[in-house]
């Protein structure tokens, strides 16, 4: 029996570094995958605990924007001084900033239900102490504007859409600011601007 003859070529080998080049790539891409992919993980918990802190600090507005409307109704001429065991200043010291501990020195803590304990503090935006219309006083006011679409008009007054629309007295400004250590080092402050009238 006889067997026909093979050839037997020597192998050059050159799939092999080929081979480990391709792994090399998929090596370092997968790395790069799985690190984006962590970053990307990290930077969605980073928003989703500001939001929270975000959140919990507005209980912090509310309850002061609560106070200060409360205290508009029932006793307005009380704004006119500070009251600092509700956190309340009659002026407003534009020199400071939320970032200063003396912004703070008035401010009233309170906690929410997840257990925050938040500080926030009311300022009159006036320069002094005392009624908006005195002397040497400077407050930010806006007029009311009390019209109102659908409104009938009284007699005497015009239809026209240029016409001036007085108001009897001015609001003035207040500004409520709140703030949230966050227990990872984090901290979040917000403002609420508030007009109340005269």
């Amino acid at each position: 029996m006889t067997h026909p003859r093979t050839s037997l070529r020597r192998q050059d080998g050159a799939a092999l570094p080929v081979m480990l080049i391709m792994m090399l790539v998929m090596l370092v891409t997968s790395i790069y995958l799985l690190r984006s992919s962590n970053s990307a993980t990290l930077a969605a918990s980073n928003l989703a605990y500001d939001a929270t802190l975000s959140r919990a600090v507005d209980f912090g507005l509310h309850t002061g924007f609560q106070w200060l409307s409360d205290t508009a109704s029932t006793a307005k001429a009380s704004l006119n001084e500070d009251d600092a065991g509700h956190g309340y200043s009659a002026i407003l010291d534009t020199t400071l900033t939320p970032n200063d501990e003396k912004f703070w020195e008035d401010s009233v803590v309170v906690e929410d239900d997840d257990g925050n304990r938040i500080r926030y503090a009311i300022h009159r935006m006036c320069t002094r102490a005392g009624s908006f219309s005195s002397a040497n006083q400077a407050c930010v006011l806006t007029s009311a504007n009390t019209v109102k679409i659908g409104d009938k008009v009284a007699i005497g007054e015009s239809l026209a859409s240029d016409a001036p629309a007085y108001a009897s007295s001015p609001q003035v400004h207040y500004v409520i600011t709140a703030r949230l250590d966050g227990a990872r080092g984090g901290n979040v402050i917000n403002q609420m601007a508030v007009l109340i009238g005269a």
